[in-house]
């Protein structure tokens, strides 16, 4: 492989089983988008992701796998999330309330309440979520 620079890590859920099989999501192009918590982005203050940023998809062992690029970065109130970005996370959600179900078990989480420094952490309608849309422009096994 030719040097490149290093990219910012892309980093989906915790290691483990989770983060192996959105891993294996976004390799296999199921998975095209990705929802975080403006929270957490202002908690870590960290800008939003431009369009056109290219970052380095990160597996539970802490390799790089494959280098995604952004398409697309929407701030919006959690109870305005659409169809198309919860079928698009790839994860087999056929609903919003399903997406959102699984999204709320895992920000109620314990590990999401420890990084949030906050251990009765929970979301609502109106909390703002980063609904980010991207593809893979290099596989890098």
């Amino acid at each position: 492989m030719a040097h490149r620079e290093p990219l910012k890590p892309f980093l989906l859920a915790f290691p483990g089983p989770l983060r192996d099989r959105l891993v294996a999501a976004v390799l296999s192009g199921e998975k095209v988008s990705t929802t975080g918590l403006l929270a957490e982005y202002q908690l870590e203050q960290e800008e939003l992701p431009p369009v056109g940023e290219r970052s380095a998809l990160i597996d539970s062992d802490g390799r790089e796998v494959a280098v995604v690029e952004v398409t697309d970065v929407r701030v919006l109130p959690l109870g305005a999330v659409d169809l198309r970005h919860a079928l698009d996370e790839g994860e087999g959600y056929t609903s919003v309330a399903e997406w959102r179900a699984s999204h709320e078990a895992f920000w109620h989480g314990a590990e999401m309440r420890e990084a949030m420094d906050d251990p009765s952490f929970t979301v609502n309608d109106g909390t703002l979520i980063v609904a980010e849309r991207f593809r893979v422009v290099e596989r890098l096994e």
